[in-house]
């Protein structure tokens, strides 16, 4: 059993990972006559094998208990996942580098502050959407098209936050 302690997410922490998406920290040009802050480019969008193509979605998850007990991670090997709150719902990201097997030496676990999303690039293992305190509502933004785009590695996993 795999036991891990969720700790806040930052852009350096997440770096090998993916994308921390958040307005407050990335740069920003105005557009529309100066009424508009546009956080522009702020994730790579992966479709990657043919006739890939890119979905924009609208999640509604259910809240998790604490300690949330996880019994598998799974992936997207052919295109990157990106969750951004709509109601700033915190919720906890478990992960794991890319490839064929995970070494449970290298998963992390992170919860967000509300404001923050995350965009998993392609491959990359991560624990199912697991919004905190309350029903949550996300857009999301991953791949369509041909190709197995999801796969699941069975790992017993407990994570607790650390506040």
């Amino acid at each position: 059993m795999l036991e891990l302690t969720a700790k806040p997410l930052t852009p350096d922490a997440f770096a090998s990972f993916g994308e921390v998406l958040d307005a407050r920290t990335s740069p920003s040009f105005s557009i529309n006559a100066g009424r508009t802050q546009r956080h522009h480019d702020l994730a790579k969008v992966e479709t990657l094998g043919e006739n890939g193509h890119t979905l924009i979605n609208i999640f509604v998850s259910q809240p998790v208990s604490l300690p949330l007990k996880l019994t598998f991670l799974e992936r997207h090997p052919l295109g990157s996942q990106a969750f951004m709150p709509l109601n700033q719902e915190r919720f906890i990201v478990v992960v794991a580098p890319p490839g064929e097997a995970i070494n449970p030496q290298d998963v992390r676990a992170f919860v967000t502050d509300g404001r923050q999303g995350v965009n998993y690039r392609a491959g990359t293992w991560h624990a199912i959407q697991s919004v905190l305190a309350r029903e949550g509502e996300f857009i999301v933004v991953d791949r369509g098209g041909e190709g197995n785009n999801c796969e699941e590695y069975p790992l017993d996993i407990t994570v607790t936050l650390s506040e």
